[in-house]
């Protein structure tokens, strides 16, 4: 296979050639699919699941059988491990509790978190094709909230004070997508406002889309995306001048710091402004509830949304108590509504699932679940630390990897992301983008993410 006939060789002429090879047609094949997940899975959602399924699919084939040095990494042990907890889970719950199981054991549950293994490979460790695909993320999100008829009503009414969620699942969800999309214009704003080829296009850009995901952030009313957000900003800001301060580069970072601090707090000032009274009932509302969960008044805690959600988080934890170690099966959040005799009608009526991706996991797939995915984001971690210290991976890049795992862990304690369709999407993208840097520093390096557990080729 000659190198420059290569997809990535064309996206990223400074690379001469894959970090890692397949044969040239599928190649081709896979970016192409691995492109049009990121671009269209929003926008165009039958064409872009299709190409989510066979970037996935090919993309693990391609790693079993041409990915020498990455086949035993981390990530396929923890794919064979959620595969062993899943039908550990089944097996266990057809033998205590048949009635609510379901025939055959459904794998794919938690297998749809490693999409992020097609992707990776797929991208070939090239910063180029990542940062593609994740433009590719944001203009199909841009195009979902802007082009679509209707959409413009959608931001008229939120305007106004009404919660509104583009037709994307519901404003949670929506939520979801702006504040990552506005985490990630943060962390990459320097290389959007340089100087230099289409400098005037970038920053339009970039202002059009950071405006837009920041007034999207007001109009969706979640208050987990707000609170996950105020966070990340201080922690941003902190790691941002702890790096100025250590590298010494207070010329360099001086300047470009001081106006996006100023930027940004006018922008958040104006919308705070503007979403006030938006902002002080949505807060205002739950207050009290709160106030009565921590007093033990759980009898006149009343059927809002953060009520329902106490009161069905209680609920959970005499499930996960009584099979702590394999959980209920994938059935299990649904178990905890409708087998939950003190829960009152409106919340078993009203709510499928428990409002908390954590909960679901121990309720589903017990601590062996928690363990293999606690195992994972360390494996994340710890690779995206290593990488970065190499020089393999950017240091904005570094930064927002940091970012979304704090959002994303945040936002997760308050909706259960991760089980629908729009947060493996989210997952897939930025584990990909991150995974293929920490596969990239693997084979450059010759070193292992964790040596002491994946002792060969990892």
């Amino acid at each position: 296979m000659q190198a420059v006939k290569s997809p990535l060789s064309l996206l990223d002429p400074g690379e001469s050639s894959p970090f890692w090879r397949s044969p040239l047609w599928l190649c081709w094949l896979g970016l192409g699919c691995a492109l049009l997940y990121a671009g269209l899975r929003l926008a165009a959602p039958d064409v872009g699941e299709l190409a989510g399924t066979l970037m996935a699919l090919g993309g693990l084939f391609a790693v079993l059988r041409w990915g020498r040095g990455i086949r035993s990494s981390g990530a396929l042990w923890f794919l064979l491990a959620v595969i062993v907890v899943q039908l550990l889970s089944w097996v266990g719950g057809y033998l205590h509790h048949p009635q609510w199981m379901t025939d055959t054991p459904q794998l794919d549950r938690l297998a749809k978190w490693f999409l992020f293994i097609g992707l990776a490979w797929w991208l070939g460790g090239s910063t180029r094709a990542t940062l593609l695909a994740w433009v590719l993320a944001l203009v199909g999100l841009m195009a979902v909230v802007w082009l679509i008829d209707g959409n413009l009503t959608h931001w008229q009414l939120g305007l106004n004070g009404r919660r509104v969620d583009f037709g994307i699942r519901n404003a949670q969800h929506t939520a979801l997508f702006f504040g990552a999309a506005l985490i990630g214009l943060l962390c990459f704003s320097r290389r959007c406002l340089a100087l230099g080829r289409m400098a005037w296009v970038r920053r339009l850009g970039w202002g059009w889309a950071a405006g837009s995901c920041l007034v999207g952030i007001g109009i969706t009313q979640t208050r987990a995306v707000w609170l996950a957000m105020m966070v990340v900003l201080i922690m941003m800001a902190a790691v941002i001048a702890l790096h100025a301060y250590v590298v010494g580069h207070r010329g360099r970072w001086g300047k470009p710091a001081l106006v996006g601090v100023v930027l940004l707090f006018i922008a958040v000032v104006a919308s705070g402004w503007w979403f006030q009274d938006a902002v002080e009932k949505r807060l205002e509302a739950e207050r009290s509830v709160i106030t009565q969960a921590m007093e033990g008044d759980w009898k006149e805690i009343p059927y809002s949304s953060i009520g329902n959600r106490l009161l069905s988080w209680r609920a959970s934890f005499d499930w996960i108590a009584e099979r702590p170690l394999v959980g209920w099966g994938e059935e299990g959040r649904g178990l905890v509504i409708d087998h939950t005799d003190w829960l009152p009608p409106q919340t078993q009526n009203n709510y499928g699932h428990l409002h908390n991706t954590l909960l679901e996991l121990l309720v589903s797939y017990g601590v062996l679940g928690l363990l293999v995915m606690a195992a994972l984001v360390a494996w994340v971690g710890l690779g995206t630390w290593k990488a970065w210290r190499a020089g393999v991976m950017p240091s904005d890049m570094a930064l927002f990897g940091l970012a979304y795992f704090v959002f994303y862990g945040i936002v997760n304690q308050f909706e259960s992301y991760s089980f629908f369709w729009t947060g493996t999407y989210l997952q897939a993208l930025v584990l990909g983008g991150l995974v293929t840097h920490i596969w990239r520093w693997q084979v450059e390096s010759g070193q292992r993410v964790f040596p002491v557990l994946f002792r060969r080729g990892s």
